[in-house]
């Protein structure tokens, strides 16, 4: 062999190194309420450290998604993986609790406890699920406070916050189990418009620290830019998936382009009609460790 045909073959083995195990991973998955399809085939991938962000139009699947990802709906087919755990295949609750400790959510409705104070919500699931010291537990919350800006807050209780100040602690407290990736389905469509800013600083600042992130949202220049790789859904297909500067550049789906332009002379819903998902879902913040 010559010594350019070795470098040939070394330089062909270089390029075709193995890529990482992606952290979330959905395959074919398929999802029904009765006869209503939910889900028609779905296929995702997020690596270690990216942001994802899934758009498309209301009842076209997104937040069914991330649910299905937390085991809180279960598909009929295909695969779901979580760092190496297949989320459809868990049954038992102590296994939903531990892959829950590893991914946190962030809902759209902010899902405080009244009863308890800032410090007091960030600090129940840690000790409660996590097993940690009260005392551990708490000089972390005041850290995850400091970081989404309401260390002023933390003897304050949720009923005494705006709506962008609860959904900053909602946060803070699906950080304090340290999850490896976090979801946030809609984050901000329940919030006035002035209080929008303040919740994507946060959301921006989490993923500049390389935090893995998936988000559904309303918000496109947001998602175009913190994104990685961009999703659009409808009808519960991915249509289209790609880098937000080609997704949003120049689409390559013609539904993907229509959608693009209607979104880009309209506010984010605010406030809209419930999610008949929700009606399948009781919620249960402490059983959620989130």
């Amino acid at each position: 062999m010559s010594i350019i045909d070795f470098e040939a073959r070394a330089a062909s083995c270089a390029t075709a190194a193995p890529q990482p195990t992606p952290l979330v991973s959905l395959r074919d998955v398929h999802l029904a309420f009765g006869e209503t399809e939910v889900l028609k085939g779905i296929d995702v991938e997020v690596k270690q450290g990216q942001a994802v962000s899934i758009i498309g139009p209301s009842g076209s699947g997104k937040s069914t998604i991330l649910r299905c990802i937390t085991g809180l709906l279960r598909p009929q087919r295909g695969a779901i993986e979580v760092g190496g755990v297949r989320v459809d295949g868990l049954r038992t609750e102590s296994e939903l609790i531990g892959l829950r400790r590893r991914v946190g959510f962030v809902f759209q409705q902010y899902n405080l406890f009244p009863h308890l104070s800032v410090l007091q919500n960030l600090v129940i699931s840690p000790v409660k699920v996590g097993g940690e010291p009260r005392a551990r537990a708490e000089a972390r919350a005041r850290e995850l406070l400091a970081k989404v800006r309401m260390e002023h807050k933390e003897s304050a209780y949720p009923g005494e916050l705006s709506g962008g100040q609860q959904q900053r602690v909602a946060i803070a407290r699906a950080l304090a189990l340290r999850p490896e990736l976090i979801l946030f389905d809609e984050v901000t469509s329940a919030l006035d418009p002035e209080m929008v800013g303040e919740v994507l600083t946060v959301i921006r600042d989490l993923v500049q620290d390389g935090l893995t992130c998936m988000l559904v949202t309303h918000e496109m220049r947001f998602a175009e830019e913190v994104s990685d790789t961009v999703y659009f859904t409808e009808a519960g297909r991915i249509v289209e998936s790609g880098s937000p500067a080609r997704l949003f550049g120049a689409p390559a789906s013609e539904r993907t382009r229509a959608f693009l332009q209607r979104a880009s002379g309209a506010s984010a819903p605010r406030k809209g009609a419930p999610d008949p998902i929700e009606t399948y879902l009781t919620f249960d913040p402490l059983r959620l460790a989130v």
